[in-house]
């Protein structure tokens, strides 16, 4: 069996739907991703996962083992880390470290290979109190006392929100050390352009599954014309290249523009001569439009906005 393993998963709350459904599964050595906002079901899953909290319908599998049956054989054999730091703050970080390896009966000795990427980066800190450590640090510290006990799977919950851009990239490519000594990692996170780090991901919203598949295949079904454009004045250029006759979607995206074209056979080079002649009679005589390809948040944004765009499968 694979290492994880789900199917038609179910949690409410209430009369909130968390889980609708969940089918899926996890390859062994596999760096997996669950992709999307808040509010998706990501970490409702994960508690699942866990063995935290119990589901309504459905079965879960972790390492072959039924998550409501052998609840405490998983505990043993996963890492968690949650979105929440959840550490000891005036515990300094050695100190958190020893902590988690007792708990599980182990010693941070002999872990040291397994958490020798991340101690490399913390070591010097060892004796600051956890609670004073930066964002970026602290989530490699909760990196450490997850892996601190050998585990057999990791699973991170958005363990990069809040963190700054390079620490975020730092912690990716400890991420993928990890998965290349075979460590088999799943992971949730809002943040869309993290998706191209791993191996498949699931773009979940609503608790459903929209589409698993690898980053780079998702970008390809994208269906219809997609251009990036630019211009001074971004608020105004989102206003007029709505009113464009052949629109179907537009998207801020960072500093540009991502326009879908309604015509899903018209050459995307012509309608950048087209877009960009038309925004110029209208104020725009800077705009500039050119032909991209697409990622797997312009999937995700077709895959939930625009009515009758439907990602081909």
């Amino acid at each position: 069996m694979n290492p994880v393993v789900v199917h038609d998963l179910a949690k409410r709350f209430g009369d909130t739907t968390a889980l609708d459904g969940l089918s899926f599964d996890v390859n062994d050595a596999e760096l997996f991703g669950f992709i999307g906002p808040d509010g998706a079901g990501k970490t409702t899953l994960f508690r699942i996962l866990v063995t935290l909290i119990l589901p309504d319908a459905g079965t879960a599998h972790v390492l072959g083992l039924d998550v409501v049956r052998d609840l405490w054989a998983i505990r043993a054999r996963v890492g968690y880390m949650p979105g929440r730091f959840s550490l000891y703050p005036d515990l300094s970080v050695r100190e958190n470290l020893e902590f988690f390896a007792s708990v599980f009966g182990s010693t941070v000795e002999e872990a040291a290979d397994v958490i020798a990427p991340i101690w490399r980066q913390i070591e010097p800190f060892r004796d600051r109190r956890a609670a004073a450590l930066s964002g970026g640090m602290k989530q490699k510290l909760a990196l450490c006392c997850a892996l601190v006990h050998r585990p057999d799977i990791l699973l991170l919950d958005e363990p990069t929100t809040g963190v700054d851009a390079v620490s975020r990239r730092e912690f990716w490519d400890l991420l993928a050390e990890l998965k290349a000594s075979g460590l088999t990692i799943v992971v949730s996170t809002p943040y869309m352009d993290e998706a191209s780090r791993c191996d498949r991901v699931a773009l979940v919203q609503h608790g459903k599954i929209l589409e698993i598949a690898e980053p780079g295949v998702i970008g390809a079904r994208y269906p219809r014309p997609l251009l990036s454009v630019r211009a001074a004045r971004r608020h105004e250029l989102l206003q007029a290249l709505r009113q464009f006759p052949h629109a179907y979607s537009v998207f801020p995206f960072g500093a540009d523009v991502h326009y879908a074209d309604a015509r899903t056979d018209a050459v995307p080079a012509a309608i950048a001569g087209e877009l960009a002649a038309w925004l110029a009679s209208r104020g725009f005589p800077d705009a500039r439009a050119e032909p991209i390809p697409a990622g797997v948040e312009d999937v995700f944004m077709s895959l939930m906005g625009a009515p009758g765009d439907e990602v081909a499968a």
